[in-house]
């Protein structure tokens, strides 16, 4: 298997591309646009996206478990402002900050 390089270590500052591809997306739509930290590097595995089309998911791509601030995530969050939300998102949908 092909495996795409990983371009991000833990600590991080990563951007979630706001795009709107038809199909099956593991990215939820809520996150895409907003800026979070790597948490941990996860391993590569194939790429959902294109196996929902029935292709072979090749290269892998790495995955990672991203942190966001709740007060970036949502607009109108008005818990403790340090309370967070990992979650786990493809290479292919990160941009460097």
């Amino acid at each position: 298997m092909a495996a795409e390089p990983t371009r991000f270590q833990i600590g991080d500052k990563v951007h979630v591309q706001k795009i709107f591809p038809p199909g099956h997306i593991r990215t939820p739509y809520y996150i895409r646009g907003k800026m979070g930290v790597i948490a941990d590097v996860l391993a590569a595995f194939p790429n959902p996206e294109k196996r929902s089309r029935g292709q072979d998911g090749e290269p892998t791509q790495p995955l990672y478990r991203v942190q966001f601030l709740q007060t970036d995530a949502w607009d109108n969050y008005d818990g403790n402002p340090e309370d967070t939300l990992e979650i786990e998102i493809f290479q292919h949908w990160l941009e460097p900050v």
